[in-house]
């Protein structure tokens, strides 16, 4: 990063962060076999009680993540040119910060168990998180897991 990260809330009309969106999106398909991403596509992330953040470095788009109003995170996701800059935790750190300030008890959230999960799943479990098992309308299978922080 040349400068300070500056995370906003993001209404996603940006076409950057619409690009940003598709390539998750996209990556989270090829990543997953068929029927086992979950990831929120533009629609998803405009829904009623999700919100949504950017990181910037000046001009340039540097990350993203989303937040259910019941404490489920979601599509996160650094921007290629960002990647291993401390995007990502700076990203969850802001999340987290919101979770607590809402009075959320915990903040859950499903990804992958495929190679290219690794990091991220690496950077949730240095935050504290744990596993646990399937919520919402989530069903457990080989293909994803499952994991929480306790706020």
């Amino acid at each position: 990063m040349t400068g300070v990260l500056a995370i906003r809330p993001d209404d996603l009309t940006d076409p950057r962060v619409r690009e940003l969106i598709a390539l998750h999106v996209g990556s989270m398909l090829a990543d997953s076999p068929p029927g086992t991403s979950y990831a929120l596509d533009l629609t998803g992330l405009t829904c009623p009680g999700m919100t949504v953040w950017t990181a910037w470095d000046g001009d340039s788009l540097a990350g993203m993540v989303a937040l259910s109003a019941s404490g489920e995170l979601k599509s996160m996701r650094t921007h290629p040119d960002h990647l291993r800059r401390g995007v990502a935790a700076a990203l969850l750190a802001h999340a987290l910060d919101h979770a607590r300030a809402q009075g959320l008890a915990r903040v859950v959230l499903e990804t992958g168990t495929a190679p290219p999960f690794t990091p991220a799943v690496a950077l949730y479990r240095r935050h504290g998180f744990v596993d646990r098992g399937p919520f919402g309308d989530y069903a457990a299978g080989p293909d994803n897991q499952f994991l929480e922080l306790l706020l």
